[in-house]
């Protein structure tokens, strides 16, 4: 496998699907955020430099698709199949990043999802779907999850999946205003062997 990403990809399991995010995906993205602010506000990355504003949809979007040209990550939403009639709908977003290629072959994942659709095993499956593809198409060797203590929600996602805890990382990333500390939480290829989504689906009882 060479030091590339293959991009785009379209992942999906059952009714969740991970694609790439795109500028026409505005309106519906924007939509999600918004009635979802008190949620996800108080785990977002922030911009530590004093007076330094947000960026834009458009500005993340461009910045986001930049790094996987640049085989540093994959920017994808997740999408639910909710309505046969309709495309899947956004209900969250995930991003692989930090990519690093060379003798560490590992990676970064985060994520957010709509708080009508949490606790339905998606954000497992999205995470899994992801794992799957850089540990099996990318030849990455290590994905590691960084969350806050307080995030009791994101906490379950990695505990479902069978993430090792790594410990305290003190002031680790600038979160919704502040330096925060975050538990460092990680997996390596030779741990699932069988693929986490094989794993995920088999503690489900699917």
């Amino acid at each position: 496998m060479p030091d590339s990403v293959a991009w785009p990809v379209v992942l999906e399991s059952d009714d969740v699907i991970l694609r790439p995010i795109r500028h026409r995906d505005r309106r519906e993205w924007t939509e999600v955020r918004s009635r979802n602010a008190g949620w996800v506000g108080p785990w977002e990355a922030s911009n530590p430099v004093s007076g330094g504003e947000p960026p834009t949809y458009g500005d993340m979007v461009r910045s986001l698709n930049r790094q996987a040209r640049q085989d540093s990550a994959l920017p994808f939403l997740i999408t639910e199949r909710q309505d046969p009639s309709r495309p899947p709908a956004i209900v969250g977003q995930l991003t692989v990043s930090t990519i690093v290629w060379g003798s560490a072959r590992m990676a970064t994942l985060g994520y957010w999802v709509d708080q009508a659709r949490a606790g339905r095993g998606i954000v497992p499956t999205a995470v899994a779907l992801a794992t799957d593809h850089c540990f099996q198409a990318l030849a990455l060797h290590r994905m590691e999850i960084n969350i806050r203590p307080e995030n009791g929600p994101s906490l379950r996602v990695v505990e479902k999946l069978g993430f090792r805890d790594e410990g305290m990382r003190e002031r680790y990333l600038h979160i919704d205003g502040a330096w925060a500390d975050h538990r460092s939480f990680a997996l390596t290829a030779e741990e699932v062997p069988e693929g986490l989504l094989n794993r995920w689906k088999s503690r489900r009882g699917h």
